[in-house]
């Protein structure tokens, strides 16, 4: 038997009522969307705000077709972006972080437009979204907010790897926006996500050497003295004539105690830049470190003749000869006192040495006259030597200066 209702005109007339009542539905919430845009151009934020989220607001049954629209969230993102640029502080109070609303906007409706019919005009939104996260983050960075600096940064990255974004340029990459990511999460103190984007940065050969310093810098703030030199030796194969990298790679050795690792390095150094001073003056208190002081004087004698006003390297020798008269002083002292010429023979091997430092340290006094460390060395050389006019004299000079 068939079914009398489909016989019945008043079922079919229930039916057509029910179906005028969902499209009339579906268009009041779009056009709820387009009464928020309105509210927008016509600079009535805190209204098209409002207007909006009731569009998306999934307790709410009639949101239903404007939830998945995805020019909603289109103009959600638009309504966001106004409120962030608004010269309002009234509006721009409405939400603590507008741009990240923005973003998330774009990207849902990114996600729900499956037919891509409003990829051009996102990507145009888009455009302009990066241009005010640039700004947001740049004015986060130079307040010290570098949470919401890096943030900003990482908002970026994620728009600009969108299939929609990178269409026209799917082999762009925006390395100064990786380079920020990777400098800001390090002042952020957000260790890992700044050897991530350093890493990054480095893969791309942005701002060359200097990537591998500031990644290793990364390393070395978490205490990984092992990541920091795996990287400093992979940039120095990747850039061998830069010095800057020698010498981070120099002082992590050294801070480690690695004494030997950090000759090796300075040598190659030095042999990049022989005309370097410093680099000797290190050396020579790297041999220090290894009790050698027979190589630390040929490495100071180096220094003083690339440059003969070098302070430092002249009161370091003063000092080595000073420490070597200071333990035959002590082996002098040592000798029973039954045994006078054994201890004279002691002394005058001490006074020898003491004598060697002397025209060094007078020689640094000279080329720093208020140095307090060399004035107290001279005043304990002068009285081992018994030169008391001179003693009498530096111990003046302490007394003036503060």
């Amino acid at each position: 038997m068939k079914d009398i209702q489909q016989n019945n005109p008043m079922y079919k007339v229930s039916i057509l009522i029910l179906l005028l009542f969902t499209i009339s539905g579906t268009f009041a919430q779009k056009g709820k969307v387009n009464t928020a845009l309105s509210y927008k151009e016509d600079g009535k934020l805190d209204k098209a705000l409002t207007t909006i989220e009731e569009t998306v607001d999934a307790s709410n049954p009639k949101a239903e077709s404007s939830i998945n629209w995805p020019h909603t969230w289109e103009v959600r993102g638009e309504i966001y972006q106004a409120i962030y640029q608004s010269k309002d502080e009234n509006y721009r109070k409405l939400h603590t972080d507008p741009l990240a609303e923005a973003s998330q906007s774009y990207l849902k409706a990114i996600e729900l437009d499956a037919k891509n019919k409003f990829s051009n005009s996102l990507k145009i939104k888009m455009q302009l979204l990066i241009h005010d996260l640039s700004t947001q983050a740049e004015t986060a960075y130079n307040s010290q907010d570098y949470e919401k600096a890096l943030a900003s940064f990482e908002q970026i990255l994620v728009i600009e790897n969108v299939p929609v974004y990178k269409a026209e340029s799917p082999d762009a990459i925006d390395t100064v926006i990786i380079f920020n990511a990777a400098l800001t999460a390090y002042n952020a103190k957000k260790y890992d996500k700044a050897i991530e984007f350093y890493k990054k940065a480095a893969l791309y050969k942005y701002n060359g050497a200097k990537t591998y310093e500031l990644l290793s810098e990364s390393y070395l703030a978490k205490n990984d003295t092992v990541g920091a030199l795996e990287v400093m030796l992979k940039g120095l194969k990747e850039y061998p004539s830069n010095s800057s990298i020698l010498v981070l790679l120099i002082s992590i050795y050294e801070k480690n105690n690695k004494i030997e690792e950090a000759i090796k390095y300075l040598d190659l150094a030095i042999s990049k830049q022989p005309g370097n001073e410093s680099f000797q003056l290190f050396r020579g208190a790297l041999f220090e470190r290894l009790q050698n002081t027979d190589e630390a004087i040929k490495c100071y004698e180096k220094a003083i003749e690339l440059k003969p006003g070098y302070m430092d390297a002249f009161y370091n020798l003063g000092i080595i000869y000073y420490n070597r008269g200071v333990k035959k002083n002590d082996v002098a002292n040592s000798v029973p006192s039954n045994q006078p010429e054994k201890y004279n023979i002691e002394k005058n091997k001490a006074d020898i040495e003491f004598k060697k430092a002397l025209p060094y340290l007078e020689k640094a006094h000279e080329l720093n006259s208020r140095d307090k460390i060399t004035l107290e060395s001279l005043k304990n050389v002068y009285y081992r030597l018994k030169i008391l006019d001179k003693y009498a004299e530096i111990v003046e000079k302490l007394k003036n200066i503060q």
